[in-house]
C-alpha cells in the first residue's frame, strides 16, 4: 500500500491510497472461488461452474465489493501510518484506473494547539455579598409577584394596569385584524412598542384616544418595521396594584411553615447567597474563557463549525416548524450564529488540549455531589439522582460540565487573578449569559 498526503489548506488534507493489482487479484480469486462453489447457473452442476464463467458473470460486481472492503480496511491504517487525526467523515473518491486500486480521501484534521502563556492568563474575579438592602429588594419583588389588582376611578398612572380595546393602522392598512378587545397593559412593563404605554397615562375608564407612534427598525414583522402606526384606543378599566403584607399567610406560601418573618428573611437570604455563588462562578468562568480565547489562537475546522451552527440553530428551526414558518421568516441567517459557534468550538478544542496536557481527571465524587445539588429543588431528590445515573447520555452531560469546571479551576490557579468588588445587582441583574 502506498500513501501520499497533500495539504490543501491549513486543516484540509487530500490523502491518496494506492493498492497493487496483485492484492486486488488475490482477493478477487478468493471471492470468485467461493462464488463458484455456491453459484447456481443453468447448464452447470452446483460447484462445477468454471472459474472463467464465474469471473465473466460476477467479476465487475466482485471488484466493486472488494474496492469497498479495501477502503474500509485501509483508510484507518493509512491515517495511523501518517499520524493523521481526521475531523468527521471523509469524502472518498475511488479512481477509475484499471490496474490496481486507488482512491483519494479528503478530510479536515484537528488543529495543533499551543498552550504557551496560559499559565499567565489575566483574569478579573468579581466579589460580591448579599447585603440587607438586597434582601429588602428581593422581598419587595416577591410581594410584587403576588400583587392584586383593584379597580380605581382615576386617571391611569405608572405601574397601573389598564384594560383597553384598540385598533392599529399603518399606511392605511389595519394590522390588528379589526379591533383587539379587552387587552390588558401594565403601564411601565414595556410589553408594547415604544411610546404606546406612555400614551395611556392620564386616561380613565370610558375615555378614548388616538395617537401615533413608530414601530422599531428591528421589529419582527418586516412590513411594519420602522413604520408609523396610528392607534385608536378605548379605555375599559383602570386598576392599581395592591401588594400583600408579609404576614404569616404570605410567608407560609413560600414554604416557611412557622410563618416567622426572621425565618423568612434568613431563607430568602440563603437562597440569594446560593444564586449569587453560582452567578459569581459563572462570571469567573466567562472571564477565564474570554482570556483563554484571546490568548490561544486556534484554527477551527469547518466540519465542527457547521455542526455547532446546526446545534445553535436547532431551537429556532423547531420554533419555526411549530409555527409553520420557514427559517427565513424568522430573519435568522446562518452568519448570525457563526461567531458564537466558532467561539464554542475553539474553546472546546483548547479545553480538551488543557485537559490532556495536564492530565486533569474527572472527579467522580464531584459528579455525584453536583447531581445531588441539582436534585435538591425537586420533591423526590432520590428519584432525580437515580434518573441521572440510569441514563449514560444524561450522566455524560453532567460529567462534561464537572470536568469543564475542574479545568476552569485549574486555569484560575495558574492565572494572574485580580479581585473586583461589585454589588449584588451588578451580578444578578446583568448576568453574562455568554456560553462556551
Amino acid at each position: 500500500m502506498q500513501i501520499s498526503v497533500e495539504k490543501t489548506s491549513e486543516l484540509s488534507r487530500k490523502m491518496t491510497v494506492s493498492i497493487p493489482e496483485e492484492v486486488v487479484q488475490e482477493k478477487m480469486a478468493s471471492r470468485l472461488k467461493k462464488l463458484a462453489r455456491e453459484a447456481k447457473i443453468d447448464g452447470f452442476r452446483p460447484g462445477k461452474v468454471p472459474q472463467h464463467v464465474v469471473k465473466k458473470m460476477f467479476g465487475e460486481r466482485v471488484r466493486g465489493e472488494i474496492a469497498g472492503d479495501l477502503i474500509q480496511t485501509t483508510y484507518f491504517e493509512a491515517l495511523q501510518n501518517q499520524d493523521l487525526k481526521p475531523v468527521g467523515h471523509p469524502h472518498i473518491h475511488p479512481s477509475d484506473e484499471t490496474e490496481g486500486f486507488k482512491y483519494t480521501a479528503e478530510f479536515e484534521v484537528y488543529p495543533e494547539i499551543s498552550l504557551e502563556g496560559i499559565d499567565h492568563l489575566e483574569v478579573v474575579r468579581p466579589i460580591a455579598t448579599v447585603e440587607e438592602v438586597d434582601v429588602e429588594n428581593m422581598i419587595a419583588k416577591l410581594r410584587a409577584q403576588k400583587k392584586e389588582w383593584h379597580a380605581v376611578e382615576r386617571d391611569a398612572q405608572e405601574n397601573d394596569r389598564i384594560t383597553i380595546s384598540f385598533s392599529g393602522t399603518s399606511e392605511g392598512e389595519n394590522f390588528t385584524d379589526g379591533k383587539v378587545e379587552n387587552y390588558q397593559v401594565e403601564i411601565g412593563a414595556k410589553q408594547m412598542i415604544p411610546g404606546f404605554e406612555e400614551n395611556l397615562l392620564g386616561l380613565k375608564a370610558g375615555t378614548a384616544k388616538s395617537f401615533e407612534v413608530f414601530f422599531p427598525e428591528q421589529y419582527g414583522n418586516e412590513k411594519l418595521a420602522g413604520k408609523a402606526a396610528k392607534f385608536e384606543v378605548e379605555v375599559i378599566q383602570v386598576e392599581e396594584p395592591v401588594l400583600p403584607e408579609t404576614d404569616e399567610a404570605f410567608i407560609k406560601a413560600y414554604g416557611i411553615e412557622e410563618g416567622s418573618p426572621d425565618s423568612f428573611r434568613k431563607d430568602v437570604k440563603a437562597n440569594m447567597e446560593r444564586e449569587l455563588e453560582q452567578a459569581l462562578r459563572g462570571k469567573l468562568k466567562n472571564a477565564v474563557m474570554d482570556a483563554l480565547y484571546g490568548k490561544v489562537p486556534v484554527a477551527v475546522p469547518n466540519t465542527l463549525l457547521d455542526q455547532e451552527v446546526e446545534v445553535l440553530m436547532k431551537p429556532y428551526l423547531e420554533t419555526a416548524k411549530r409555527q409553520k414558518l420557514n427559517l427565513e421568516d424568522l430573519q435568522l441567517p446562518r452568519d448570525v450564529f457563526e461567531e458564537q459557534a466558532k467561539r464554542r468550538v475553539a474553546l472546546g478544542l483548547i479545553l480538551g488540549e488543557v485537559i490532556q496536557k495536564n492530565n486533569i481527571k474527572l472527579d467522580t465524587d464531584r459528579v455525584r455531589s453536583t447531581i445531588e445539588d441539582l436534585a435538591k429543588s425537586y420533591e423526590s431528590p432520590e428519584d432525580v439522582v437515580r434518573w441521572y445515573f440510569s441514563d449514560q447520555s444524561r450522566l455524560k452531560d453532567v460529567q462534561q460540565m464537572v470536568l469543564e469546571d475542574q479545568t476552569v479551576e485549574w486555569l484560575v490557579a495558574q492565572a494572574v487573578v485580580s479581585d473586583e468588588t461589585v454589588k449584588f445587582n451588578d451580578i444578578m441583574g446583568n448576568q453574562n449569559n455568554k456560553e462556551l
